[in-house]
């Protein structure tokens, strides 16, 4: 019955998909990662896991990388992301494949982890990938509790976190016709991983946490600390190195 509610509720206030916004600060998305974990990069072999469409892989090469594979479930992204380093000039360095057998020095990851439906399976293969000395540069947010953390069905602040599942899928289903029935479902997915769930899931991988960074929603900055940070971190960003 509440469920029924808060389904009708939603119609009537969004009868269509919201445009939302997120926080990034970054005119790029590498520059999520910050200067000191960019400055990693010039002169490594890196894998970008999930290129999508190449854009980070190919900047990656601009910037000095020594050899960049982009790595994506869809072909179609990856043919485009040819296409684009070839117009870009820096095909000698960029291949765009769905597997590699070759190991990387870096492993590059930005606006993945809170969509990986199995992230510790993830992990895992990224850990095949990399040489023994090799590092996980990542960056992702926001994470289950940020204000906007349920991405589309935050259509208000925390309204992912106020409203039931069921209620928020039918909502969803009014405008999109995937058939997704849970989070996990959707577009991209959604495995609701909050700060302390990240940290529990690379405790317990082949991986130990370096320079790890709770980067604060900007407007909230003067109450960001280690108990609010679930609330008020807009991005997680970091270094991940074998154990």
């Amino acid at each position: 019955m509440l469920s029924a509610l808060q389904y009708r509720f939603l119609k009537s206030l969004y009868p269509r998909s919201p445009d939302l916004l997120t926080e990034s600060g970054a005119s790029s998305k590498l520059d999520l990662l910050g200067d000191n974990l960019l400055s990693k990069i010039p002169g490594k072999t890196v894998i970008d896991f999930g290129c999508g469409l190449g854009t980070e892989a190919i900047e990656m090469a601009q910037r000095g990388a020594s050899r960049v594979i982009g790595i994506d479930i869809r072909e179609d992204n990856l043919q485009i992301a040819r296409d684009r380093a070839a117009s870009a000039g820096v095909q000698d360095r960029c291949v765009f494949t769905t597997s590699t057998a070759e190991k990387s020095d870096i492993i590059v990851s930005i606006d993945a982890f809170e969509h990986f439906q199995d992230p510790a399976e993830i992990l895992r293969i990224m850990n095949s990938l990399l040489k023994p000395d090799g590092t996980i540069l990542l960056s992702f947010g926001p994470t289950w509790y940020h204000p906007l953390g349920g991405h589309l069905f935050s259509v208000f602040p925390w309204a992912h976190l106020l409203f039931s599942e069921d209620a928020l899928i039918q909502w969803r289903s009014t405008f999109k016709t995937d058939g997704a029935t849970r989070f996990s479902e959707v577009a991209g997915g959604l495995n609701q991983i909050t700060i302390s769930k990240f940290e529990k899931l690379i405790a317990s991988s082949d991986f130990c946490l370096v320079d790890v960074e709770a980067v604060p929603i900007a407007k909230l900055k003067p109450v960001h600390n280690r108990l609010t940070r679930e609330f008020t971190t807009a991005l997680v960003r970091g270094e991940l190195i074998k154990r």
